[in-house]
């Protein structure tokens, strides 16, 4: 497994190992029966074609002792995971009747401004569209092995996403666009320049007017990575801007500029083994760098004011929230102006995205991550003044937030390591109700809300829709490939909601697409696709 702070994938303790050699075996013997794949990864990595020839006396003579482990190791797909095919009969019902209607699948045409993590700064991921009263499975895009950490971003009726793809034969990322009404793919980008890409976990962005992409690549230890912007249209590498880190904050854009934080490759002790970090900010019109601040550890996703301030969290050895000025240093040097604004330094670690609320600013943390929590777990959640990051008040959580909370005016929703999704109130940090997705599976990655209605996502892959006003469950979705479950709980993708479409990614199931119903279920229902 490598070793991330933030994202880490696959071994980082010797009880993981195991999985994560036999995923690579599965991964190589899948690579050699599809030539194609095979003449893709040899093109990539010339030394692919070298460790072919070699392994195969090696599958030959232990090909039954790989069986025999991978049988003995497999965890079972999740209890109940069967088909139910009078729920199976009843989803397919509804997708008839909705698509019946005539009703547009996916989000409007018409100008909707920027498109972000989250769909906007508030992070409550939904483009206005009325709250869904029930959600039924409509269709889904898979690739053997590749992972959806990204969170989907919706424009019209394209949909873009990141991939991660780590196997036997080194790590891949790619962006891909899908037709939001079939999932059909309308292009994939797997290399820039002369190099493939690397693994995204970044989510992205898409300009106001709809041409470009913007997103960061590379996960916890990758290192020369670059944010690259990409034609909405054709998929085309327009431009690279490169950093000596690697990028999994999701990049904020406002007008021409992009802004991003990379973050630090981090040892064991958790110390920089590097560069410490940066926030980037680049030009979107021709990839032209405007300035970048040191900042330790900024894997927060940003959010920039109306005003152009950005807003970020320092994660390990930064423990902190920072405002910065936006306009070019050639700017702030005539105007005598430094780029930071104020530091407001908080108890843990803020590697979460950070949300904006009306006058203040929202953001979790904690001394976990994804992968694992600490030995002493503790987390919390904290409200700033944005205009001097005077601390308003903290709500302490029973492990790390790394999600970023949905907010609205009267509630936000706080995604909690513990399992639970909890509600607070903006003004006062006082809790609403509380709500555990999956047991004690924890919940990592950002939630819906809208309106009366919520979506949130747990780690083994349950996708959940519940009553904000409550927490009351009302449906849950099996979102991971049910013979194939999530060994490693990295079903952290953000759910989107964009006109009558659900769309997450997961950690074994690919890109899953919801479609909306406006039906209130009678009952908790429990769907294993």
């Amino acid at each position: 497994m490598v070793d991330l702070a933030v994202i880490p994938i696959f071994v980082n303790a010797g009880a993981a190992i195991l999985p994560a050699v036999l995923a690579g075996v599965s991964s190589f013997l899948a690579l050699l029966l599809r030539p194609r794949e095979l003449a893709r990864a040899c093109r990539r990595r010339p030394g692919v074609a070298v460790g072919v020839v070699l392994a195969l006396p090696a599958l030959w003579f232990g090909g039954s002792w790989a069986v025999a482990a991978a049988s003995a190791w497999m965890t079972p797909p999740p209890k109940g995971a069967q088909i139910d095919w009078a729920l199976k009969g009843q989803e397919i019902l509804q997708q008839e009747q909705a698509l019946a209607t005539g009703a547009a699948v996916g989000g409007g045409e018409g100008p909707a401004g920027d498109v972000v993590f989250g769909r906007d700064f508030s992070r409550r991921g939904h483009d206005g569209c009325p709250p869904p009263r029930s959600i039924c499975p409509f269709w889904a895009h898979k690739s053997e092995g590749v992972m959806f950490l990204s969170s989907p971003a919706l424009r019209g009726k394209r949909v873009y996403v990141g991939t991660a793809l780590v196997d036997l034969t080194g790590k891949f990322g790619s962006v891909v666009c899908l037709d939001a009404a079939g999932g059909k793919v309308l292009w994939e980008t797997t290399d820039a320049g002369d190099l493939p890409l690397k693994p995204i976990i970044s989510s992205p962005a898409v300009t106001a007017d709809g041409t470009r992409i913007i997103i960061g690549q590379g996960l916890h230890d990758d290192k020369d990575c670059a944010l690259l912007c990409l034609d909405a249209a054709t998929g085309k590498v327009l431009w690279q801007s490169p950093t000596p880190l690697h990028i999994e904050s999701s990049p904020a854009i406002r007008g021409d500029v992009a802004v991003v934080g990379a973050g630090a490759i981090e040892g064991p002790d958790r110390k920089p083994t590097g560069h410490a970090g940066l926030v980037l900010a680049v030009r979107i019109s021709d990839g032209k760098p405007l300035w970048t601040h040191e900042l330790a550890d900024p894997e927060s996703s940003p959010a920039i004011g109306e005003d152009g301030t950005v807003y970020i969290g320092s994660g390990f050895n930064g423990s902190a929230v920072v405002a910065l000025r936006s306009g070019s240093d050639a700017e702030l040097k005539a105007a005598g102006l430094s780029r930071q604004i104020w530091r407001t330094s908080l108890p843990y670690p803020v590697t979460g995205a950070i949300s904006l609320c009306g006058e203040r600013l929202l953001v979790g943390g904690g001394n976990g991550d994804y992968a694992f929590s600490s030995d002493k777990p503790a987390g919390m959640v904290a409200a700033l003044d944005r205009r001097d990051g005077r601390i308003l008040w903290q709500a302490p959580m029973g492990d790390a937030v790394l999600g970023p909370l949905a907010c609205s005016e009267k509630i936000a929703l706080c995604p909690v390591r513990t399992g639970e999704l909890v509600a607070l109130s903006p003004a006062d940090g006082k809790l609403i109700w509380s709500q555990r997705i999956s047991g004690k599976a924890a919940v990592l990655s950002g939630c819906v809300l809208a309106g009366d209605k919520a979506l949130a996502l747990s780690s083994d892959g349950y996708l959940a829709l519940l009553d904000a006003r409550d927490g009351r469950l009302l449906q849950k979705h099996y979102v991971n490939d049910p013979a194939r479950p999530g060994q490693q709980g990295l079903s952290i993708s953000t759910p989107t909601l964009a006109g009558n479409l659900v769309l997450v990614g997961s950690e074994t199931g690919g890109l899953r697409a919801f479609l909306c119903q406006g039906t209130e279920p009678a009952k908790v229902s429990v769907s294993h696709e």
